[in-house]
């Protein structure tokens, strides 16, 4: 019985480390701000004003926005828009019937978006959701008109992208071709395709001849308006961050209980250490 358990937890250890590996871009490491009162504030009007359009957080209600330091008056000047009260749930707009004719698929729920991707995109869903919002570039070739690096062919097309400013990726792939009709050996080449600010794809191949090294893929992204991109990075961190507190509210104060509990069971166990080599001192 016990091999089977520890046989059922070193799969559970195994497959846990394949999803959170599993994606081929890197993902950037997300600010910390979730301590931040003013970054948790900016996130959650960032959220308000460009996801909850089409997404909902039906687990989050706008008067929870209390315990990042929003009173109801604020609350109800800068982030309710269509008469909703308070203590009502932060629903979308979109129908599910709307939501699958423009998008292909109703855009999901976000309230525990952050928990959810940290089991499939690890390290942690804070990275991929930093990383996903600062991946996207435009693709004519897309039925949106665009792409995203972390989430290839993403239904969701790029809602911030004005505050963003316009960009152009480079893509460079280095790879094995194989020989015509399979006849010789395969020859390295490289490819590097270039999206232009519009969407519109230039591609160029180079021959390697005695090329030793290893088949690779790098993007790199060129911004056409430097200063904005600085201020757009600061948005996301902080959309991040909101979204990161909206998936668990509590877990600062968990985190704070936790401590206490082990400082507790710490001093209880030096107690009852004593205590036992006392009372069997005299046993022999």
């Amino acid at each position: 019985m016990i091999k089977k358990l520890l046989c059922a937890l070193a799969l559970l250890i195994t497959c846990t480390g394949a999803n959170a590996s599993g994606g081929e871009f890197p993902l950037d490491r997300a600010p910390n701000r979730i301590n931040e009162l003013t970054s948790l504030q900016n996130g959650a009007k960032l959220f308000v004003n460009y996801c909850l359009n089409c997404h909902s957080a039906a687990s989050m209600r706008y008067n929870k926005l209390n315990d990042i330091g929003l009173t109801d008056d604020q609350i109800r000047t800068s982030l309710l828009f269509t008469g909703e009260k308070v203590g009502d749930l932060m629903m979308g707009s979109v129908s599910v019937k709307d939501g699958k004719r423009w998008f292909g698929v109703m855009p999901p729920d976000l309230s525990v978006i952050a928990r959810a991707k940290s089991i499939n995109a690890g390290p942690t869903g804070s990275d991929y959701i930093y990383t996903y919002l600062r991946a996207f570039y435009r693709d004519t070739s897309k039925p949106t008109g665009w792409d995203n690096l972390a989430y290839p062919a993403a239904a969701m097309p790029h809602v911030l992208y004005e505050r963003q400013g316009p960009r152009e990726l480079t893509t460079i792939v280095t790879h094995q071709h194989e020989a015509p009709g399979g006849k010789g050996p395969a020859a390295w080449e490289r490819v590097t395709t270039t999206y232009d600010s519009l969407g519109y794809a230039t591609s160029k191949t180079e021959k390697l001849s005695n090329y030793r090294g290893h088949a690779s893929t790098e993007h790199k992204f060129k911004a056409l308006d430097a200063s904005r991109t600085s201020a757009y990075d600061n948005d996301i961190a902080d959309l991040t961050a909101f979204m990161t507190w909206m998936s668990e509210p509590i877990q600062q104060k968990r985190k704070q209980i936790g401590v206490w509990v082990l400082l507790f069971l710490g001093l209880f166990f030096v107690v009852a250490w004593r205590l036992n080599a006392s009372f069997w001192k005299h046993v022999k």
